[in-house]
Order: structure tokens, then C-alpha cells, then sequence
């Protein structure tokens, strides 16, 4: 037995409903940031697999890649730093207590 496209594009697809899961479910900022990096994740796995099994030889799913991947660390570093602020001002980092921008 031989793992193909198939076997990468199941892996993907429950890595992101995983993400999906964890992004609509959770209440806790940071379980939410940790869904959308499992999505990313899964996002990258497709990209490395098409590029091995439909454009061989070519560099371009690896090249997005590594561009998923920086975009993902500027997004924990931004989220991250926006949460510990919102928790040393609220104490809490419920997503449902963040409602001081509601008239």
C-alpha cells in the first residue's frame, strides 16, 4: 500500500475540521488562536502535497509554504500580545467578556 494525494487530502481535511471545531466551540482566547494555527497547519500540509504529486519538480507549494508559516507566527505574536493585554485590563480571557466596544 502506497500513501497518494488522497491519504495527504484526508490528513488536511481533519486537521481543519479539528481547527473548525476548536475555533467555533471555545470560548478561551487562546484555544481559539490554537484552532486557527491547526487550520494553517492543515492548510500547509495540502499545499506541500499537491505540489508533490501535481507539479513535481517545481518549488511552489513550499514556497507558500514557508509564507503560511510566517503569516502564522506574526499572528500568534500580534494575538498573543493583544490577549495578555486584554487579560492584565480585564482579567479574564473569555471571548464573551470582551464586550466593552458595544454600545
Amino acid at each position: 500500500m502506497t500513501i497518494g494525494l488522497t491519504h495527504f487530502l484526508l490528513l488536511g481535511t481533519a486537521l481543519f475540521c479539528l481547527g473548525l471545531y476548536g475555533l467555533l466551540s471555545k470560548r478561551n482566547a487562546i484555544a481559539i488562536l490554537m484552532g486557527i494555527e491547526l487550520m494553517l497547519n492543515a492548510v500547509n500540509i495540502n499545499l506541500i502535497a499537491f505540489n508533490k504529486y501535481v507539479a513535481a519538480g517545481s518549488y511552489t507549494g513550499q514556497v507558500f509554504s514557508v509564507f503560511v508559516i510566517v503569516v502564522a507566527a506574526a499572528e500568534v505574536a500580534v494575538g498573543l500580545a493583544l490577549v495578555l493585554a486584554i487579560y492584565k485590563d480585564r482579567l479574564s480571557t473569555n471571548v464573551d467578556d470582551l464586550d466593552w466596544l458595544k454600545w
